[in-house]
């Protein structure tokens, strides 16, 4: 299931918001008694505070987000240096898409 900060940034982004807002103006919290994170604080201008059931349709957006994230993470660590990337695409251009394609296809996101 895809974590509540998530859904809240796609719920954002959806009304026009940026991230920065979900940065300086929500706090989410976690009391740990069982019943997971929660909204805490909210101070969006312009924008109320999303309910649970709002929440609940950014699931399957919110995890494809996340998973995506992964896949960037994975695909960042195997480009490798982009200065290295750089003097391979002055040597060889060729070779570096080849090597760059694989990594894409290696690594899809969904």
């Amino acid at each position: 299931m895809a974590q509540l900060s998530t859904k809240v940034k796609l719920y954002l982004e959806a009304n026009s918001k940026t991230v920065s807002e979900f940065d300086n103006n929500i706090k989410l919290q976690n009391d740990s008694d069982g019943n997971g994170d929660y909204i805490h604080t909210w101070n969006v201008s312009g924008l109320a505070k999303p309910s649970d059931e709002q929440l609940t349709t950014y699931n399957s957006s919110a995890t494809t987000e996340e998973n995506n994230n992964v896949i960037r993470g994975t695909r960042k660590s195997a480009y490798g240096n982009i200065g290295d990337q750089l003097d391979e695409i002055y040597k060889d251009i060729d070779a570096w898409k080849t090597r760059i394609a694989k990594v894409k296809s290696d690594n899809p996101k969904e």
